[in-house]
Order: structure tokens, then C-alpha cells, then sequence
């Protein structure tokens, strides 16, 4: 890796468990956003199961998008896994959406191995088709997002909520 940054295993477990499709009692099983951090050593990129999110934890909030998005911390560098529902004018989607959340109040240095790592992460993540950056607590709106995924004119809806 370019960062000296290893991957750990389970990343790679947790990116294959979030695209598998699953249908009816196991639908709420699947993961619906999987956050990733750098260790304390900067050393290796880890599932951080705090803030990992299963269908079945946002399925009776007012708002699945505000509850992804307060998962992601305002001080610190993560890496996620968006498992995204949205409409468009022609049928509902679901695709992954990678979040690099660098914000600007993180320290110096796990920002810029956070920046370096991610060429290397995006590599192991394969058929992931959009990327959001995350800098400040403005790019968290759901707008940012809807460009990402094909603009207002294209996206109706995010989460059953009209955009």
C-alpha cells in the first residue's frame, strides 16, 4: 500500500456481507451502512461495529438518512459503506455509496493518511459506483448526496423521503 496501510480481513467480510442481496426475515440482517476507521497506530483500516447500522436498526426511525449520516463522527476520519435507497423517475434503486468523512476538525495527520489510504480501499471494494467526501458538517446535507446519485432532476426520492 502506498500509505503503509493494511486492509484488515474483515473489512473485505463486512464489504461482502453488505452487497449480498437477502430477502425476507434476513432483509433486516443485512447491513445497511458499514463504517470503517483507521486503528490508534494508523497502522490498519478496521470495521468500527459501534457505528455499523443493520436494516432492522433503521427501520422504525423518522429519517434512515439523518441516522447514517450521525454515525459518522464530527472529529474523526471514517470510511463507509452506504447500502442507499433512492428512486428515480424511472424505478428504485439500491446501490453503495463509499463516504470518506474527513473533517475538517480531525487532526492533520489521520487526515492526510485517511486521503492516502482511500486509492487502496476503493481497490479492494470492487463495483462500488459512487463516492461522497464528507468535509464539513455543510456536505452531510441529503442534497450532496443526490447529485452524487444523478442529480434532483434524475433522483425523486432517498430513503421513501421525497428530495
Amino acid at each position: 500500500m502506498a500509505s503503509g496501510v493494511a486492509i484488515h480481513d474483515e473489512v473485505i467480510e463486512f464489504y461482502n456481507l453488505i452487497k449480498v442481496r437477502r430477502q425476507g426475515e434476513e432483509e433486516k440482517e443485512r447491513y445497511k451502512l458499514v463504517v470503517m476507521r483507521l486503528s490508534e497506530d494508523l497502522k490498519n483500516i478496521v470495521v468500527d461495529h459501534n457505528n455499523c447500522l443493520k436494516v432492522k436498526d433503521v427501520a422504525n426511525t423518522g429519517d434512515v438518512f439523518k441516522t447514517v449520516i450521525s454515525k459518522l463522527p464530527s472529529k474523526e476520519c471514517r470510511y463507509a459503506l452506504y447500502d442507499c435507497t433512492y428512486e428515480t423517475k424511472e424505478s428504485v434503486k439500491e446501490d453503495l455509496v463509499f463516504i470518506i468523512n474527513a473533517p475538517d476538525d480531525a487532526s492533520l495527520k489521520s487526515k492526510m493518511v485517511c486521503a492516502s489510504s482511500k486509492v487502496d480501499l476503493r481497490k479492494k471494494l470492487t463495483g462500488v459506483k459512487f463516492e461522497w467526501q464528507i468535509n464539513d458538517p455543510a456536505d452531510k446535507d441529503v442534497l450532496n448526496l443526490v447529485e452524487k446519485l444523478g442529480g434532483k432532476g434524475s433522483v425523486k426520492s432517498l430513503e421513501g423521503k421525497s428530495v
